[in-house]
């Protein structure tokens, strides 16, 4: 055993390190876990009850040698990384820069924006890290509801979770706001789903809140009739389904005709010639009782629909999950935006 030692002793001494190739092969070979000295030591156990302390002497003495080799050697490959003389050819031409492009979402995020500003809609945020309160309780999803399976949530802590939707913002804004209240929520939002080329678990939504008095439906679809051609051109039709949402009631989806196909049926509308874009509705009067606002003299509509959706649908893109891969090649696309 003791001849062992020594033979791998010779071996470090004479071990050749001159790169960071053979810096990590000498880790690997001796001074590792599972290297030839970490093997020396288990072999103690073999070793005649007499023998062990000079053994382990030995064994001691080499690992010391062989760290204190790697750390000398790690040492000086750095300083030679580190000297820019050595490090950098200066007859090589130079990088180009060039500059980033604005993200589609971002783009189409303003746009929703500016077009509802000139309705007289403001904006609100709230955080991202919300309470079942305000997630759900005050929309009108009481606990153990079977509407609450209609969002697959992320839950952090207790009764704290990650927003599924951004009407969470609506009621911070209802509790601290007396009517007329006239908002648009953006942000981003967060749902337990697989993640394919339709559906992702991180997404954004925009939502818009009127509350006044005597406000009606009719109110509701004039407002996103003048969205929907803003966004999408005078010849854009839309139209409006019956749905359920437990905040609002009535409740409807709200579709626009395909801008593939022009309403003639092709793969992206399924053949329908028709392409929903998001839900809307009359609030609910319990969920203003909710707000401590007066269901008697006030009513109001809201409506959500996602960015991404409509980012999809302006620019005809196919896969949702390139909005957070980061592939320049399809960024560059957007740089006349």
């Amino acid at each position: 055993m003791f001849e062992k030692v020594t033979k791998i002793a010779q071996e470090v001494a004479a071990f050749d390190i001159s790169n960071k190739e053979q810096l990590e092969q000498f880790r690997i070979l001796y001074t590792g876990r599972k290297g030839q000295i970490a093997d020396l030591f288990d072999d103690i156990k073999n070793i005649a009850p007499d023998q062990r302390k000079a053994y382990g002497q030995e064994v001691n003495k080499l690992k010391e040698q062989a760290q204190a080799k790697f750390t000398q050697a790690l040492e000086q490959l750095d300083a030679s990384v580190g000297n820019f003389e050595l490090a950098i050819d200066f007859s090589l031409p130079p990088v180009p820069h060039t500059m980033g492009t604005r993200h589609p979402l971002s783009v189409v995020r303003e746009e929703i924006i500016r077009i509802f500003e000139r309705l007289g809609f403001n904006l609100s945020e709230g955080p991202e890290i919300e309470d079942d309160w305000h997630n759900f309780t005050a929309l009108n999803f009481p606990e153990n509801h079977p509407a609450r399976d209609m969002q697959d949530t992320f839950f952090v802590e207790g009764d704290m979770l990650l927003r599924t939707h951004t009407s969470s913002v609506q009621v911070r804004v209802m509790e601290n706001e007396k009517p007329p209240i006239r908002t648009l929520s953006p942000g981003r939002v967060y749902r337990n789903e697989a993640i394919s080329a339709r559906a992702h678990c991180v997404f954004h939504q925009i939502e818009g809140l009127f509350i006044d008095e005597n406000v009606s439906f009719a109110d509701l679809k004039q407002t996103l009739y003048y969205f929907v051609q803003e966004m999408f051109g005078k010849e854009t039709k839309i139209r409006f389904r019956p749905s359920f949402f437990p905040f609002t009631e009535p409740s409807a989806e709200i579709d626009i005709s395909c801008l593939i196909c022009k309403g003639t049926g092709c793969n992206i509308c399924k053949h329908t010639g028709w392409v929903e874009i998001g839900g809307s509705g009359m609030v609910d009067p319990e969920v203003l009782k909710n707000c401590n606002i007066d269901p008697e003299k006030y009513s109001g509509f809201a409506f959500g629909m996602g960015i991404e959706r409509i980012t999809m649908l302006k620019y005809q893109i196919k896969d949702l999950r390139l909005f957070t891969e980061n592939d320049i090649r399809f960024l560059r696309q957007f740089e006349s935006l």
